[in-house]
């Protein structure tokens, strides 16, 4: 019997050494085997990391606006017959009413551009006139300049448009860099608020793109893209320069009225232009390239449309149809946590923050009704 018991017993005990070392042997196994898998698996680049949101909420995908609007940013240089009726057609499937042609030139330029926009569809295009610097260093520039803006207008042109080199790269012969506020150019933003144009004006450029470029700088990966958009300050003025000087411009010409390109690159500090807006009355802004700043702070980009509705203009920008729908998402609906069309202008998602009907008549075509001279109101709901 005694026999008995110990084989038995032995016969355990070898069976749990027995597991145990095959317990052992796994637990050995299974960390190596995991960490091989994951040496093998390399970390994704930024570019490559776009993970999938798992989050389930109503989704309104608006393919047309709910009121027609007035698109005060496109940009067309020198467009052709057919383009122009590609772009009608277009417009009408989004319901976009009036497109505003920023890059219409000037003198034999802007002529053209007129005549194959405005002589094709006389209802449905308005065309800015542009500063040319060709003869900037001949002295009386600022009344040749000047002068050309009202031939312009006699030709069509029914605003002024200022590009980002005016206050960063445009320099005199002697190197000097061109100030936003320089005297030069006074008297032709005087000829605009005696022929009440208006001057879109883009001063400056993202304030990320004036800080270092750096992987704390949250548009790294435009910046990547385009290394020429950054804006080193052994090579440019800095941002807090050009804004001074571009509050000084507007202020100093208090009966011309200045749309601020882009939000005046404050969106990611609403508070900063609200007060900004509060000390100049003849400022106002567009919305265009900017919607992921105010995707991102909805209830905010709420609250600052809702204030200041009557200062701010529907724009885009980089023209493609298929782009707008975003816009229409963001101020017509309260959609949450969706993606932004152009992942290289954010890395986060954005949100609807859906404004009164009365606010979005206003940012979609009341307040370049107001602005701009010459567009049929009639068109348009009251």
């Amino acid at each position: 019997m005694k026999s008995r018991r110990s084989i038995t017993f032995v016969t355990l005990l070898g069976m749990i050494l027995i597991g145990m070392l095959v317990m052992r042997a796994r637990a050995a196994k299974t960390p190596q085997s995991t960490a091989g898998a994951q040496k093998n698996q390399q970390a994704p680049t930024i570019e490559e990391y776009q993970p999938k949101s798992t989050l389930v909420t109503k989704e309104h995908k608006i393919e047309r606006a709910k009121f027609p609007f007035i698109d005060i940013h496109s940009h067309h240089w020198n467009p052709t017959a057919e383009e122009v009726d590609r772009l009608v057609k277009e417009m009408d499937t989004i319901n976009l009413r009036v497109m505003v042609n920023l890059s219409g030139g000037t003198g034999e330029q802007l002529k053209n551009t007129v005549a194959m926009m405005k002589g094709r569809y006389p209802d449905r295009f308005v065309v800015f006139s542009n500063m040319s610097y060709d003869d900037l260093n001949t002295p009386g520039f600022g009344k040749r300049v000047t002068a050309r803006l009202e031939q312009d207008v006699k030709n069509g042109a029914q605003g002024l448009k200022i590009f980002k080199n005016f206050g960063m790269d445009l320099k005199y012969a002697n190197g000097e860099r061109v100030h936003v506020d320089d005297p030069e150019f006074d008297a032709i933003f005087e000829k605009c608020a005696e022929l009440k144009l208006p001057v879109l004006i883009h001063i400056a450029e993202p304030s990320a793109f004036f800080d270092p470029w750096d992987y704390h700088n949250e548009r790294w990966l435009e910046l990547k893209q385009f290394p020429g958009r950054a804006r080193p300050p052994e090579k440019y003025p800095s941002f807090e320069t050009l804004m001074t000087e571009r509050n000084h411009l507007f202020a100093k010409h208090p009966r011309t009225n200045f749309i601020a390109a882009h939000l005046g690159f404050h969106g990611n500090d609403l508070e900063r232009l609200g007060k900004t807006l509060d000390s100049l009355p003849n400022m106002y802004v567009d919305i265009a390239a900017v919607l992921a700043e105010l995707g991102r702070q909805p209830y905010s980009a709420h609250d600052f449309l809702v204030k200041y509705q009557d200062r701010v203009l529907m724009g885009k920008d980089i023209y493609e149809v298929n782009e707008y729908k975003w816009y229409f998402r963001e101020l017509e609906t309260r959609d949450e946590y969706f993606e932004y069309y152009r992942p290289r202008h954010a890395f986060w998602r954005i949100y609807g923050f859906q404004v009164p009907d009365e606010v979005l008549k206003k940012v979609y075509y009341k307040n370049a009704l107001k602005l701009v001279p010459g567009i049929d109101a009639k068109a348009f709901p009251e």
